[in-house]
C-alpha cells in the first residue's frame, strides 16, 4: 500500500468563484496542501485567486513556477522539478490539490503534472475533479447554443499555425478557439475569409476587465491571455 497522500486535480472554472463545483469546494476545505501554478515571471495565480475563499486556515499554499516558453528542454525541466516538489509533500502522507483554470484535462498545466507523476511516482493516487470551462461560461453568458443535432464542435487553440488553423475550422460546423490572444490579427483575418460562422470574442470572463465583443473588428489587435472565440453555425443560413 502506498504511503503517499492523494492529489486532486481541481478545475476552478473560468473566473467567478461561485462556478466551482460542490465537490471541488468540499475537497479544498480538507486538503493539507494546495499547489498553485503561476508564471516564473511572477507568482500570481489566477486559479488561486478564484479558489482562495474555500481554503481552510491551516492549508499550506505552494506556488509552482512554470516558464512561459516553447523551449521543450526548459519546459520538461520545470515539469519534473514541480512534480518533485509535489511528490515531497505527498510522500509525507499529506493530501493535496492542484488548482487549474477551467477543467484539469483541457489545455491545462495539470496535464503535465499528471503525466510526470505517472512516470516518476506511479504509486501516487490521483483524482480529477472536473471544472466548468471558459467556453461553457462564454456560451452561457451569451445564451449561445454551441452545438446541436448532427453538427460537430471543434475545440482548438489559437497557438496553431494560421494556415493549419484555417484548414481545420473550414471543416467545422462550430468551433471554440482558446488562447485566441496569440496571433489574433491573423486569426481574425482567417475567420473573416471563411465567412460561414457567427463570431463572438470574450476576454477575462468572470474577472475584472471582462469584455464581450459581438463584432471581432472591434477587438484590439493585442488582447489578454485569457481570451477565446466562439464560432457558431450562422443563423443566416
Amino acid at each position: 500500500m502506498s504511503n503517499y497522500g492523494k492529489i486532486y486535480g481541481i478545475g476552478v472554472g473560468p473566473g467567478d468563484s461561485d462556478l466551482l463545483t460542490v465537490r471541488a469546494v468540499k475537497i479544498l476545505g480538507k486538503v493539507d496542501v494546495v499547489f498553485a501554478a503561476s508564471s516564473t515571471k511572477n507568482d500570481y495565480s489566477h486559479s488561486l485567486s478564484i479558489a482562495s475563499e474555500y481554503l481552510h486556515e491551516g492549508c499550506k499554499v505552494v506556488r509552482l513556477g512554470y516558464p512561459m516558453t516553447r523551449d521543450k528542454a526548459k519546459l520538461q525541466e520545470a515539469w519534473e522539478e514541480n512534480c518533485k516538489i509535489a511528490a515531497e509533500y505527498l510522500s509525507e502522507g499529506k493530501s493535496a490539490a492542484f488548482l487549474t483554470l477551467g477543467d484539469p484535462l483541457i489545455y491545462s498545466t495539470f496535464g503535465y503534472m499528471l503525466r510526470t507523476l505517472r512516470k516518476f511516482y506511479p504509486e501516487v493516487d490521483v483524482e480529477v475533479v472536473p471544472g466548468i470551462t471558459s467556453y461553457q461560461a462564454a456560451a452561457a453568458k451569451s445564451c449561445q447554443v454551441l452545438v446541436e443535432s448532427g453538427q460537430n464542435l471543434l475545440l482548438t487553440s489559437g497557438v496553431a499555425d494560421a494556415d493549419e488553423f484555417a484548414h481545420t475550422i473550414s471543416c467545422a460546423d462550430n468551433a471554440v478557439i482558446l488562447k485566441a490572444y496569440r496571433n489574433f490579427p491573423e486569426l481574425r483575418k482567417k475567420v473573416k475569409e471563411l465567412n460561414k460562422m457567427d463570431v463572438k470574442f470574450y476576454t477575462r470572463l468572470g474577472l475584472e476587465g471582462e469584455a464581450i465583443y459581438n463584432d471581432i473588428d472591434e477587438v484590439p489587435d493585442t488582447t489578454h491571455y485569457l481570451s477565446l472565440m466562439l464560432l457558431t453555425a450562422s443563423d443566416k443560413d
